[in-house]
């Protein structure tokens, strides 16, 4: 005889009554820029008061470029100081990298381009400097980190040695090294491992490793191409706080497209559309009361 087996218990499940939702208000949009333009303003701040004068280092006057006739940025006129971080901000394709890229004639690599204007350099036309000489003057940082295939040391140590007539030694190096690894914040992380291969540091130090690189020969421009877009937040608040601390020392021009970054670090911003440099002025200005109506729109999160 089958013995008969007793059914599982049944289990009910009370679905609570739904909340309903009410329909979204008139004018959410420009609620919803109120608030992004609020978040933006309550990001902590990293400026601090400037510790000496503030230098203009370089100026572009009437600047523009165009690539095959096209025109990519259209007759800027703006100021790069030492004392101060200019920030260059912007949608995607408004001519702001190729601004920043013109500042130390990389876009001069480009077959296509053709500039009109000037940039000058403490007051002296950059064509007319050698640009080997112009890239030692005005350093560049890229977005994606880009060490060479070489040791830490090598890495530092590899503008000294091509700027010489004579390639000097190790120990002749050696002292000039650390001062660029201490500058860029990296010297007590590596200190022990100079010999070893670049390429096995973090993506946050091979960044700062490539801005040492840039900072051993000396610049008086640095330059940074989106220095943190590939980098975790940590790494990102260590390259912040690096650019607060070079900013007296050589000008600094950044592009960025994060805006909370370009409030925390920036002194001053140019905010660039198609080509145009709509509104140029204090972070502060631009931020909180911006003149053009694009760059309202821009900052509070209208289109980006």
């Amino acid at each position: 005889m089958t013995e008969l087996k007793t059914p599982p218990p049944v289990r009910r499940i009370v679905v609570k009554e739904s909340t309903p939702v009410a329909p979204p208000k008139r004018g959410g949009r420009a609620a919803a820029a109120k608030s992004t333009a609020s978040e933006l303003l309550s990001a902590p701040r990293k400026r601090r008061e400037k510790k000496g004068k503030v230098n203009d280092r370089m100026q572009t006057i009437d600047f523009s470029v165009a690539y095959a006739g096209k025109p990519a940025v259209k007759e800027v006129n703006l100021k790069v100081s030492q004392g101060e971080v200019l920030a260059l901000i912007g949608p995607s394709g408004c001519g702001k990298t190729t601004l920043l890229r013109s500042l130390n004639r990389l876009v001069d690599q480009t077959p296509t381009a053709t500039t009109t204007g000037m940039i000058t350099l403490d007051d002296q036309d950059t064509h007319e400097l050698d640009v080997t000489d112009l890239r030692r003057k005005v350093g560049m940082v890229f977005q994606q980190p880009n060490p060479f295939p070489m040791s830490i040391f090598d890495n530092v140590a590899y503008g000294i040695r091509e700027r010489g007539s004579r390639r000097p030694g190790k120990s002749a190096l050696e002292p000039k090294v650390i001062e660029a690894l201490e500058r860029c914040g990296l010297y007590d992380e590596v200190k022990d491992n100079l010999s070893h291969p670049a390429l096995r540091l973090s993506g946050g130090q091979q960044q700062r490793l490539c801005i040492g690189r840039s900072l051993a020969v000396n610049p008086e421009v640095l330059l940074l191409d989106e220095p943190c877009s590939a980098l975790d937040p940590r790494s990102t608040t260590i390259i912040e706080e690096l650019i607060m601390r070079l900013r007296d020392e050589i000008a600094i021009v950044i592009v960025t497209h994060n805006l909370q970054q370009a409030y925390r670090v920036a002194d001053r911003v140019g905010f660039m559309y198609l080509g145009d440099l709509v509104e140029y002025g204090p972070a502060d200005q631009v931020f909180s009361s911006p003149r053009n109506k694009r760059t309202r729109d821009y900052v509070s999160g209208g289109f980006g």
